[in-house]
């Protein structure tokens, strides 16, 4: 939690009415992701569908518990202070590949208001990656490395190549032969940072004891993530993509990669939902911030020109990817269907 969000936090609580919210009109609470505030720690994109938020007034109610992409567009609240918190993933003990992506945000939302709380997700926990080289694995060939945190340990395989993660604080790394442990090194790490660490043993001493280098990289807090299509066929493959939520910021520019989930068609100029089954139309459909979402003022209309990007993506003929995420290129413009839309599209990519 942020140094700003326990002052916050603080001065609510010292409200009279921070638990007793009440109202003559309901107000309106919303959530959207913010994608630009992804952490990179992997190579793998996190499917925010599956993400786990909760909702919860100031006296500690839930409102809302489940996965992201299943909740619902918008809450109506009495006035009062509600807390909206979204993890990526469960983590409580050390584990391998196991980012934890999060945000927790308290917010009021006033009688008769219209609140929309931006999650910021970036990296709550911290991670460690061993490399041996090897005149060490020469020097100790019944060597066993374990990386500790608490009473918990995991053992680091010679050849392991994933990032293994703690929670911030305190991080050892042991060497076991036998019976006998020594602990190599102990660092502190703060949540987002990464931390890559070579151990070898380049030499002998006058007893015939190897003596153990520790090389530690620069630490690397990786602080923001820009999702890439393709990526190996040079410096200029890589794009920069935007999320459904952010369409609305680049209206007018041409050849956008846009990314969210495909939530239905049969969209009309003057109809105020998306159709989610019996699809008649294979010309478009419709991305969503999350595959709840069936409002249409919430959704970019996509156009499906004739050819590839049609014959794949059409829901007359694939009914099955609707709530498939999918990310597609072309040109941004203001209305399409009564709506933000992504017309002359020319490549997508399923995820």
């Amino acid at each position: 939690m942020t140094a700003a969000l326990l002052a916050l936090v603080a001065a609510l609580s010292s409200c009279d009415d921070f638990g007793s919210p009440a109202g003559e009109s309901a107000g309106m609470l919303r959530w959207t992701l913010d994608r630009t505030f992804f952490t990179k720690a992997s190579g793998e994109m996190p499917d925010t569908n599956d993400f786990i938020l909760t909702v919860s007034d100031a006296a500690g109610k839930t409102l809302y518990e489940g996965s992201y992409g299943r909740s619902p567009e918008v809450l109506e609240v009495a006035e009062g202070y509600y807390t909206v918190e979204v993890v990526s993933i469960p983590f409580t003990t050390p584990a391998f590949s196991e980012p934890q992506y999060g945000d927790r945000q308290v917010v009021k939302v006033p009688s008769g208001g219209n609140v929309t709380v931006k999650l910021q997700c970036t990296l709550l926990n911290a991670g460690i990656r061993l490399k041996t080289g090897a005149d060490f694995l020469q020097a100790f060939p019944d060597g066993i490395l374990y990386v500790k945190q608490d009473d918990v340990k995991l053992k680091y395989q010679y050849r392991e190549t994933r990032i293994a993660y703690f929670k911030p604080g305190e991080i050892s790394v042991l060497l076991y032969q036998g019976d006998a442990s020594e602990t190599l090194f102990t660092r502190t790490l703060e949540a987002r940072e990464i931390l890559t660490v070579t151990i070898s043993a380049p030499s002998q001493n006058s007893s015939g004891k190897s003596s153990i280098l520790i090389q530690t990289d620069t630490t690397k807090v990786w602080k923001n993530w820009d999702y890439a299509i393709g990526g190996s066929g040079g410096e200029n493959s890589a794009e920069k993509v935007i999320s459904v939520g952010e369409a609305g910021d680049h209206l007018g520019e041409n050849d956008v990669w846009l990314t969210g989930y495909i939530v239905g068609g049969d969209l009309s100029s003057t109809g105020k939902n998306v159709k989610t089954s019996d699809i008649t139309k294979n010309t478009h459909l419709a991305l969503a911030e999350r595959s709840s979402i069936t409002t249409k003022a919430s959704c970019v209309a996509v156009e499906l020109p004739k050819g590839k990007v049609r014959d794949a993506l059409n829901l007359v003929d694939h009914p099955d990817l609707i709530g498939r995420r999918v990310t597609v290129k072309g040109n941004l413009v203001e209305k399409y269907y009564g709506t933000v839309g992504l017309k002359s599209t020319s490549d997508y990519e399923l995820q």
